[in-house]
């Protein structure tokens, strides 16, 4: 088998795991993707096993890992390393935040079912062409608040 059908170009490489060309440079620069050589025009070349590490990366993005968190697990594990414990330690803090994310947001769920209730009998009271002023009864402090969800809060480790 010659080199040309055992390696890719970006462009191929972006091709057949779903994303961009300056994706495949942007996780080359992060150290997602080890450096690739170059030829001698200076086309990047890639394995063939670069593409499922790109399907990897872009299905633990769905998870909710960041580029910095893979590119530090993979830098590991590139240099031999075993990152095994820590990307479960990593992937179990993720199911908690998901966990209190959709606590959260069945609660905002059940505040914004009751809000519909209070506005459909608001409205059956309302003069047709009047304002019902809807909106403004959120500022109301009658009306039970749910708590904001903060996609953005970490937990303090101990």
């Amino acid at each position: 088998m010659s080199a040309t059908t055992k390696s890719l170009r970006s462009g191929e490489l972006a091709r057949l795991s779903g994303v961009s060309s300056d994706t495949i440079r942007h996780y080359e620069r992060i150290g997602i993707l080890p450096q690739s050589p170059r030829t001698a025009s200076g086309y990047r070349m890639y394995g063939r096993d670069t593409v499922d590490r790109v399907r990897l990366v872009q299905r633990a993005l769905q998870l909710g890992f960041t580029l910095s968190e893979l590119s530090e697990i993979l830098q590991v594990r590139d240099s031999g390393g075993v990152p095994c414990h820590r990307v479960l330690n990593m992937t179990e803090e993720k199911l908690r935040a998901l966990e209190r994310q959709i606590q959260e947001l069945r609660r905002t769920q059940g505040y914004m079912r009751q809000l519909v209730r209070q506005w459909r009998v608001k409205l059956a009271h309302t003069t047709p062409g009047s304002k019902a002023l809807l909106l403004h009864s959120l500022a109301d402090n009658s009306v039970p608040r749910a708590k904001s969800v903060d996609n953005f809060r970490r937990r303090k480790k101990s």
